[in-house]
């Protein structure tokens, strides 16, 4: 089963109680990743190497890129290194349609139904959307029949 997280901790614990680590696949969502890349501040030539390393999933070589150690980078190594496990050959997961590369769906989801929760008018309660979500996941799933 494939995971898929915007690098934030707290996602990654959550996946934690969800599926023994056996049974799992974490994926760091790319357009975080890439995001990440463009933050260190180097020549733009040296980000966009390092965003095709990762694309191929080449962790070491974007390491070794970035010799000179500012603040920015040395953060953004630890941060490679703290997903390193995650990180993986982007070109070849898409290629291969193996796992999606990138939570914006699933996020844009979950600010719709935010939105839904709030309008005026509206017929959820916070309480009854776990329910709601739950009958969604059945009927996607092929579990419920309408």
């Amino acid at each position: 089963m494939y995971y898929l997280g915007d690098g934030h901790a707290g996602i990654w614990k959550i996946f934690q109680n969800i599926e023994d680590t056996e049974q799992r696949q974490e994926i760091l969502d790319w357009y975080h990743l890439k995001e990440n890349v463009y933050k260190v501040g180097s020549s733009l030539k040296r980000l966009k190497l390092a965003e095709n390393m990762l694309w191929q999933g080449k962790i070491d070589e974007v390491i070794n890129l970035f010799k000179e150690m500012t603040k920015k980078i040395k953060t953004f190594c630890n941060y490679l290194e703290t997903h390193r496990c995650r990180i993986v050959n982007y070109q070849y997961y898409k290629e291969e349609c193996i796992s999606s590369i990138g939570s914006g769906t699933v996020e844009s989801i979950i600010k719709r139904i935010g939105f839904r929760v709030k309008i005026s008018g509206a017929q959820w309660k916070i309480e009854s959307v776990p329910f709601i979500l739950s009958l969604r996941c059945a009927y996607l799933n092929g579990q419920l029949s309408i």
